[in-house]
């Protein structure tokens, strides 16, 4: 028997007549958030490069997808193998270049390929962008929306232009707060971040990751601040603007150091 196999068997036996009785008790749309979740910490992982913790999280997620599987057996609508024999025909399927005869080699052109296949696939959407997920970070599906019409050549092909864009879409931002049009000021800063997004994407980054890390820069600034507020004997919420500019101005000038 195969480690994976070995999982599904667990499973199976914790939902089982006798098993126990939290994870009998789980629907899909319980199992949700913890699903959600652990792909988040799979990222996570993934991005602090420790390997430990990845392969943890990996098992976490997979043990979820085992779990979802096996509701649905229960239920007679499929199984594991089922999912597992779909993704593999699919992989096949959307890999000419490697299981066929197609001429595609460089990562734009496999791509595009992919695209035209995967619509080939689903003929019943009736428009290109109906099979995006709409249950993504906003940031994500911003992203995901951009590179899908960019492999159909909706994409500005200069990065001064998309520059811009970015630009222009500040100014409509700052006559809307001028003007204190509020619903007005939420569609722009909509706008001008779904445009931050592009250009993150033509600098070849990633911009909910590129997020994260600023989060996560400003979180540690943030804690030696406070840090710093004790050892003065001082306490947030108790400091002025002006302290804690002078504090924070210090910790950016030591970390560039």
């Amino acid at each position: 028997m195969s480690e994976f196999e070995k999982l599904c068997e667990i499973v199976a036996r914790l939902r089982a007549p006798g098993g126990c009785p939290w994870d009998r008790e789980q629907t899909h749309e319980s199992l949700l958030p913890a699903t959600i979740e652990e792909a988040y910490e799979v990222a996570e992982a993934a991005r602090a490069r420790n390997d430990a913790h990845l392969r943890e999280e990996l098992g976490d997620l997979l043990l979820l997808v085992v779990m979802h599987a096996e509701i649905a057996r229960e239920a007679g609508r499929f199984d594991i193998h089922n999912a597992v024999a779909e993704v593999s025909e699919k992989l096949v399927r959307r890999h000419p270049h490697v299981f066929g005869k197609s001429d595609a080699r460089d990562s734009g052109a496999v791509l595009k390929q992919w695209e035209a296949i995967k619509r080939e696939e689903k003929k019943s959407d009736s428009h290109y962008l109906a099979s995006l997920p709409r249950a993504l970070p906003a940031l994500m599906r911003a992203q995901k929306t951009q590179n899908k019409v960019a492999r159909v050549n909706f994409d500005w092909t200069e990065l001064r232009d998309v520059i811009a864009k970015v630009e222009e879409e500040l100014d409509e931002l700052k006559r809307a707060i001028g003007d204190e049009d509020r619903p007005a000021i939420e569609d722009e800063i909509g706008d001008l971040l779904f445009a931050v997004v592009n250009l993150a994407r033509k600098c070849k980054l990633d911009a909910e990751s590129a997020l994260q890390s600023a989060t996560d820069k400003f979180v540690a600034r943030f804690n030696q601040l406070e840090d710093e507020l004790r050892a003065r004997g001082q306490r947030l919420g108790d400091v002025d603007l002006a302290e804690l500019d002078e504090i924070w101005n210090k910790i950016k000038k030591d970390r560039a150091r």
